[in-house]
């Protein structure tokens, strides 16, 4: 049986797996997002102040914590959709400190219990109490949030298979050849980056409530840069290569003990080998065109 520290690594897999899919999204497009945590940030505050204070059904708070975090992904790639390259990840840095410092001033408490409940600037939000008033277990919310992280990946295996998915990879290897074909750039940059943020949203949601206090301080800039390298080590050719960048970094380097003070050194000298030798990670395109081969002609003999 599995114990409850074994559970919690699980689950923060399962968890950042979904901000790593959100950043991967916007990969595969071309365009590198250092805010995706700001999207996260925004899910999980409003959707533990929906369950917490307003008293909302759970996956109702989910739904709405989730699309306020894609309306200001869609927001902000609307302003930023005609900047590219460097110019646009100073861009989404900058909103992502600024949704950051902004939650450090927020505060909105309401009398529970005889209590003050709710976000209160720095010193985070407390009493995120849905798992235990509704009796759910560790592994009972570790089975909900891989029913979650399921879900979304088969619909990114949908949209890769769709023709909106085969235009997100030709805007992302060339966008002249795009504008040749006569697509609007802007519109599924701006689509691209509403389900990034969307995603994002459900990960920072199930986040909250699974820690049951959270901070500002938890969102910041590493969490963005972690999120962008995972799709990097991982590969950009299928939505499993993420995953493949999380499973490594948290199951596996946060597991050894011998290296576990010296993590985010081997971590970033794992990004910059990756960088120079796999430069679309482990699960390129062409390796995942390779191995779809192999399976197809293992199948038919």
């Amino acid at each position: 049986m599995l114990n409850d520290y074994l559970l919690t690594v699980i689950s923060n897999i399962g968890m950042i797996s979904l901000i790593a899919l959100s950043a991967y999204l916007l990969l595969i497009t071309g365009e590198i997002s250092f805010g995706q945590q700001a999207y996260f940030g925004i899910s999980a505050y409003s959707g533990a102040i929906a369950t917490t204070l307003w008293g909302w059904p759970f996956w109702i708070a989910l739904l709405f914590g989730s699309f306020l975090a894609a309306i200001a992904a869609g927001v902000v790639s609307a302003l930023t959709v005609r900047i590219s390259g460097l110019y646009f990840s100073i861009a989404t840095l900058a909103f992502s400190e600024m949704v950051r410092l902004s939650l450090l001033k927020f505060s909105y408490q309401k009398e529970i219990d005889g209590e003050l409940v709710g976000p209160n600037g720095a010193e985070g939000f407390g009493e995120i109490r849905w798992i235990f008033e509704n009796n759910i277990s560790v592994f009972q919310y570790t089975l909900l949030i891989y029913l979650i992280l399921f879900l979304v990946l088969i619909c990114l295996l949908l949209i890769e298979r769709s023709g909106l998915g085969m235009i997100f990879r030709m805007l992302g290897q060339d966008p002249m050849l795009t504008r040749v074909q006569g697509l609007n750039t802007v519109i599924y940059k701006v689509i691209a980056a509403v389900l990034a943020g969307f995603i994002a949203g459900l990960g920072g949601m199930l986040y909250a409530h699974s820690l049951t206090f959270i901070e500002p301080q938890i969102f910041n800039v590493m969490l963005g840069v972690h999120s962008l390298a995972y799709g990097l080590i991982g590969g950009l050719g299928t939505v499993f290569g993420p995953l493949i960048g999380v499973a490594l970094d948290i199951g596996f380097l946060e597991s050894i003990r011998v290296i576990h003070g010296y993590r985010m050194i081997v971590f970033g000298g794992l990004v910059a080998l990756m960088l120079i030798f796999m430069p679309r990670g482990v699960l390129d395109e062409n390796r995942v065109y390779r191995l779809r081969l192999a399976l197809r002609n293992w199948f038919r003999v």
